[in-house]
C-alpha cells in the first residue's frame, strides 16, 4: 500500500484519514500544535517534524485545512512541502479554498515536476467518518486517476469536473446552494413556530413534498432538537461565501441571496457563535423573530 502524507486532522480530516488507515496505507503527518487522534497514533501514524519532511517521506500528500492562508503555508513556506517535493509525487489539496489562488498553487507544484488535484468535499463530518463524501476533483486525467483509489476509500460520488481550480469552483456552488437552504430552512420553521403551529410536525409534513431536502431532513431535525455542535462551523461557511462573493465581483456577477445570508452568518460570529454548527444560523433568524423554533 501506499504511504499518504496527510496534513491537516481536524473534524474532517481525521476521519477521512482513519478510513485511509482502515485501508491499509501508511500515514505521516507533521507536527502541528494539536495531537493526532489516538486511533490514528495508535494505527500507526508517523509525526513528522515539518511539512518537507512529509513530502520526501510521502508519494502523495492530502491536505484538508480550513483556508487560502493556512494551505499557501503548508506548500510553499522555508520548510513547506514544496521544498521536499520530487519529481512524480502528487499533492491533493482537499481543504476548501480561493479558485484562483489554487490554479497558482498548482502551476507551481507542476513547474516542480509534481502533480496537483484540488478535491474539496461535501457531506460533513458525518460523510467524512461513513466515507461517503461528495469529492470535486480539479486537475488532469492521468493525476485524477491515480487519486481516484484514495478517494473512493473517502466518498462516494466522485467527479472530475475540469483542471486544476474547478473543483473549488464546483465546491463555492456547492456552498452557495447550501447556505441558502440552510437559510430557506431556518425562514420557514420560524415561520411556522410564530405562527404557533408544531414546527417538528411542519417539517414532518414538509418532508413528503416538494421542499423535502437533505437540508431538512438533518439540519432541520437540528434546528428543532437544538443541536448545534459543530459538524461544519458556521466560520467556515462564513469564509466559504467569501469565496463567493470574491468571485462574484471578479467576473462582475450579483449573487444577491448570497450576499444576505452572509449577512446572517455575519451576524452570528458577531454573537460569539462562529463556532455552532451552520444549522445554527436559524438563531440569527429567531433574533429578529425574538422566537424561537424549539
Amino acid at each position: 500500500m501506499t504511504t499518504i502524507g496527510f496534513i491537516g486532522l481536524g473534524i474532517m480530516g481525521t476521519p477521512m484519514a482513519l478510513n485511509l488507515q482502515k485501508a491499509g496505507h501508511s500515514l505521516v503527518t507533521s507536527k502541528h500544535r494539536k495531537a493526532p487522534a489516538k486511533e490514528l497514533t495508535e494505527g500507526g501514524l508517523k509525526v513528522l517534524d515539518t511539512p518537507a519532511d512529509v513530502a520526501r517521506a510521502a508519494e502523495i500528500v492530502i491536505l484538508m485545512l480550513p483556508d487560502t492562508p493556512q494551505v499557501k503555508d503548508v506548500l510553499f513556506s522555508e520548510k513547506g512541502l514544496a521544498s521536499g517535493l520530487s519529481k512524480g509525487k502528487l499533492i491533493i489539496d482537499m481543504s476548501s479554498i480561493s479558485p484562483i489562488e489554487t490554479k497558482a498553487f498548482a502551476k507551481k507544484i507542476r513547474d516542480l515536476g509534481a502533480e496537483y488535484v484540488d478535491a474539496p468535499v461535501s457531506g460533513g463530518e458525518v460523510g467524512a467518518k461513513a466515507g461517503t463524501l461528495t469529492i470535486m476533483a480539479g486537475g488532469s486525467q492521468a493525476a485524477f486517476d491515480r487519486a481516484k483509489p484514495l478517494f473512493e476509500k473517502m466518498g462516494k460520488n466522485i467527479t472530475l469536473v475540469g483542471d486544476c481550480g474547478d473543483g473549488q469552483v464546483a465546491k463555492v456552488a456547492n456552498q452557495i446552494i447550501v447556505a441558502l437552504n440552510i437559510a430557506a430552512v431556518s425562514e420557514a420553521l420560524v415561520f411556522a413556530a410564530k405562527a404557533g403551529a408544531d414546527p417538528a410536525k411542519v417539517r414532518s409534513a414538509l418532508m413528503g413534498g416538494f421542499a423535502s431536502s437533505r437540508i431538512l431532513e438533518v439540519h432541520g431535525e437540528r434546528m428543532i432538537k437544538r443541536t448545534f455542535d459543530p459538524g461544519f462551523r458556521i466560520e467556515l461557511h462564513q469564509k466559504d461565501l467569501n469565496l463567493a462573493l470574491e468571485g462574484a465581483r471578479a467576473l462582475s456577477l450579483a449573487l444577491p441571496n448570497t450576499a444576505s445570508t452572509q449577512q446572517l452568518f455575519h451576524s452570528m460570529v458577531a454573537n460569539g457563535e462562529g463556532g455552532l454548527d451552520h444549522s445554527g444560523l436559524v438563531r440569527a433568524l429567531e433574533r429578529l423573530a425574538n422566537h424561537t423554533v424549539g
